[in-house]
């Protein structure tokens, strides 16, 4: 019998004129939602807003602070995987990063990633954050499992790796403006099928600091097929996956097979 996987999504607005406490036990609520799971995704920077540049030196945290600590709680209270979207995380010497982070059933740090490709156009993004320096892969509910974040969809080079690295599936949080709508959905499709994996993209709602966030979180499989798409409201949303799909796309059609091991020497 093949085994499927229940992933939630939680589609979150980051209003301007709510604290990041009060969004922290409204999203915690959102969560009581949402039935059974055996991962739950959150977006990118939704507790301190992405767009509230001003104020991420005094809400950037240590990953084991109230917006972790709040998820790390839920995931050993339901016995599920949270991927708690990212924080401003607070490193040495004050360096600011954008870290996510992937809590297992204990509530414990399975695996954390911080953004590479830090954003600049439109941004303060890349003036006020320091970008990460490396890609891992780790065993979740969906397999064997990379994390990146909403711009670093746009490079491949990013995606080749972490393919090489044995990724079956990628965690994708984001704040990806509703003006690029059709960029987000070209890149999270064509991610999953150049590279043969389920493309697990959860986005951000709502408007913050007058930007209108696009929403439109998905689940695309290895062959392109759109499992789930919310729509641009905030809200929850559960998706079943077959995760041994993966190998049988491989082996079906199988394009890694086919890729040369040195682009850069022709």
């Amino acid at each position: 019998m093949t085994s499927t996987t229940r992933i939630g999504l939680v589609q979150i607005a980051s209003p301007d004129e709510e604290s990041p406490e009060a969004r922290r036990e409204r999203v915690h609520d959102m969560i009581a939602d949402l039935p059974d799971c055996d991962l739950i995704v959150l977006p990118e920077l939704w507790a301190p807003g992405y767009f509230a540049f001003d104020h991420y030196r005094d809400r950037a945290e240590l990953l084991d602070g109230p917006t972790i600590t709040g998820l790390a709680e839920i995931a050993r209270q339901r016995e599920t995987y949270v991927h708690a979207g990212s924080v401003i995380e607070e490193g040495d010497g004050g360096l600011l990063r954008n870290t996510t982070v992937l809590l297992d059933p204990a509530g414990q740090i399975a695996a954390s990633y911080s953004k590479i490709h830090v954003f600049g156009y439109q941004s303060a993004e890349a003036q006020l954050l320091e970008p990460g320096t490396s890609v891992s892969v780790t065993d979740s509910p969906v397999g064997r499992t990379a994390a990146t974040t909403c711009y670093d969809l746009r490079f491949p080079g990013l995606w080749q790796r972490i393919s090489d690295l044995g990724a079956t599936a990628a965690i994708v949080p984001a704040a990806w403006p509703h003006a690029r709508l059709r960029h987000w959905q070209l890149f999270t499709s064509v991610r999953a099928v150049e590279h043969q994996l389920f493309v697990i993209a959860c986005n951000a709602a709502g408007t913050q600091a007058g930007t209108q966030l696009g929403g439109h979180s998905r689940v695309v499989d290895p062959w392109g097929e759109v499992l789930l798409e919310l729509d641009e409201a905030e809200q929850v949303a559960v998706c079943e996956i077959t995760p041994s799909h993966v190998a049988d796309v491989r082996h079906e059609f199988p394009v890694l097979a086919d890729r040369l091991p040195n682009y850069a020497a022709l």
